[in-house]
C-alpha cells in the first residue's frame, strides 16, 4: 500500500475561540485532518485544563484527549489591543473561525460572524451555540447534561421506574462538534467555487433533538411516549443485554430469522408460538420472552455463549469495560490507539482512514499560551 498523502486539510488555518468540549472537539477533528488549529485561551486557560483528576502531562486527561494538534495562544479578549492583534491575524491568515463562547459574547467583542465577514468575506465562521441561533431560548447557555434532559434523551435512557440517567459520553457536545465540522467542510467546498465564505450555525439542542429522530417518529406515528428499555431497544425484541454466569452479553436477534437461530442455540422452539411469531408479537410479549431468555443465559459464561451464538450467526458482544476495549486485538489491529508526539500516553485517534491510512497525530495538546508570541507577536 502506498504511503499516506498529505492530510486533506493541510494549509487550512482554523482559529478556535473554544472552551470545554464542543468547539475543542470540532477543532480536534479539523486538526487531525491536517488543519493548523490556533486555540485561543483566556489568561487562566480553558476550564477543561482543570477538569480532573486524573491529570496527564500537566493538564486534565479530558483536556489532553480533545486538544492535540493545536497551537495555544493566550489572548485577553476584553483588551482592545490584544483583540485587535487577533482580528488582524484572522483577516490575514484564517480560513475558519470556530466559536462556542456564551451566547452573544462574540458579537459583543466584535468577533462575531457579521463583523469578521465584513473584513474578510472569504472567511468560514462556525457558531456552536446552546439552544440555537434564534428562538425564545437562544440567549441561554447550555451544557451536555442540560441538553440530554431538555431534548428528551434522558426520558428514554435507563430503566422504567428509576431516576433519569445521562448517557456518560458527551454525545451532545461531541455530536455538535461533528455537525460543526460537516458544516465547515461544506462551506469550504462551496468557497472553492464561489470565493465566498459564510456562516455555519449548529447547536447543542439541535444536535440533541436530532439524536431523538427515531423516538420522535415513533411518538408521532403512535401518540405513545417512548419508554425506557435499559439495554434494549424500543420496537425490537429480543435485543438487549443478558446477565450470564460470568458477565453480561448483548444479543441482537433483531429479525425473525435471527430469533429462530437464537432459539436453536438456547434449545427451544419459541419461534413456533403464536405470541412470538413476528417482531410485533414479540414486542407485545417482551416481558414473558425476556424472562425465559434471561433464565437460560445464566447457565453459561460469556465465552461459551459467544462461541455458540457466533457459530449460529447470531450477533452478540460482551459488555466490556474501558480496559478490555483498549486491550482488545481489534483495537491493536486497527491502530486506533495512537502514540502522540510529546504525550506520555497514547490516545484514541480519529475514527476514519484515507486509502487505508489513519491520520497520525502531529503533536500533543499544547501548554497554555506557548504559541502566543509566534501567532500574535509580542
Amino acid at each position: 500500500m502506498s504511503a499516506p498523502a498529505s492530510p486533506p486539510l493541510a494549509g487550512i488555518v482554523v482559529v478556535e475561540l473554544g472552551h470545554s468540549v464542543a468547539a475543542p472537539c470540532a477543532g480536534l477533528v479539523l486538526g487531525d485532518l491536517g488543519a493548523d488549529v490556533i486555540k485561543i485561551e483566556k489568561p487562566g486557560g480553558d476550564d477543561a485544563r482543570k477538569w480532573g483528576p486524573p491529570f496527564l502531562d500537566g493538564a486534565s486527561a479530558t483536556f489532553q484527549a480533545i486538544n492535540r494538534n493545536k497551537r495555544s495562544v493566550v489572548c485577553e479578549l476584553r483588551d482592545p489591543a490584544q483583540r485587535a492583534r487577533l482580528v488582524d491575524f484572522i483577516v490575514e491568515h484564517a480560513d475558519v473561525v470556530l466559536q462556542n463562547l456564551r451566547p452573544g459574547q462574540a458579537d459583543e467583542l466584535g468577533l462575531g460572524a457579521q463583523a469578521l465577514l465584513a473584513l474578510k468575506p472569504a472567511l468560514v465562521y462556525c457558531n456552536i451555540g446552546a439552544f440555537g441561533a434564534k428562538g425564545p431560548l437562544s440567549g441561554r447557555p447550555g451544557y451536555d447534561p442540560l441538553m440530554q434532559a431538555f431534548s428528551g434523551i434522558m426520558s428514554v435512557v435507563g430503566e422504567e421506574g428509576r431516576p433519569p440517567v445521562r448517557v456518560a459520553p458527551s454525545i451532545v457536545d461531541q455530536g455538535a462538534a461533528l455537525w460543526g465540522v460537516i458544516g465547515i467542510l461544506s462551506a469550504l467546498y462551496r468557497r472553492r467555487d464561489t470565493g465566498k465564505g459564510g456562516v455555519v450555525d449548529v447547536s447543542l439542542f439541535e444536535t440533541a433533538a436530532a439524536w431523538m429522530v427515531m423516538h420522535a417518529a415513533q411518538y408521532l406515528g403512535s401518540g405513545e411516549l417512548p419508554m425506557r428499555h435499559g439495554s434494549g431497544a424500543n420496537g425490537i425484541v429480543p435485543y438487549k443485554a443478558y446477565r450470564t454466569k460470568d458477565g453480561d452479553l448483548v444479543v441482537a436477534a433483531g429479525n425473525d430469522g435471527l430469533f429462530k437461530k437464537l432459539c436453536g442455540v438456547l434449545g427451544f422452539s419459541w419461534f413456533e408460538e403464536v405470541r412470538f411469531k413476528t417482531n410485533p408479537d414479540r414486542v407485545k410479549n417482551a416481558a414473558a420472552l425476556y424472562a425465559m431468555i434471561e433464565k437460560e443465559m445464566l447457565k453459561r459464561g460469556n465465552a461459551e455463549w459467544s462461541g455458540a451464538l457466533d457459530a449460529a450467526g447470531v450477533p452478540c458482544a460482551p459488555v466490556q469495560n474501558v480496559k478490555q476495549m483498549l486491550e482488545h486485538p481489534q483495537m491493536e489491529t486497527l491502530g486506533l490507539l495512537q502514540q502522540v508526539p510529546g504525550s506520555s500516553q497514547p490516545l484514541i485517534g480519529l475514527p476514519i482512514s484515507f486509502d487505508g491510512h489513519r491520520p497520525l497525530p502531529r503533536s500533543a495538546s499544547p501548554a497554555l499560551g506557548v504559541h502566543t508570541a509566534e501567532v500574535l507577536g509580542k
